[in-house]
């Protein structure tokens, strides 16, 4: 079961990876400005890229942050389940 849910994550994390398209997201005078900047050979589309992916990342890490140590903290440990191997009737 585990490999199942295994194989369904890599081949979704796939599936994002590889249909991902390259899309325009800034406004119109933010684009302007970055293609003449570009095109007179300056460095700050480097630098906006990069703040971009700067201020995408940053929620996403701080969710894995708070995961982690929720998860850290709130795990059981060393605890014994006593199952009864008994049928169990539903009705």
């Amino acid at each position: 079961m585990k490999s199942i849910r295994i194989f369904f994550v890599s081949v979704a994390f796939s599936l994002m990876v590889l249909g991902s398209l390259g899309v325009k997201a800034q406004c119109a005078m933010c684009t302007t400005a970055v293609e003449s900047n570009n095109k007179s050979g300056s460095k700050t589309t480097h630098g906006l890229n990069n703040g971009i992916v700067y201020l995408l990342a940053a929620p996403y890490l701080a969710v894995a942050i708070v995961g982690i140590i929720w998860y850290k903290k709130y795990r059981r440990k060393n605890v014994d389940l006593n199952i009864h191997h008994e049928k169990l009737n539903l009705n």
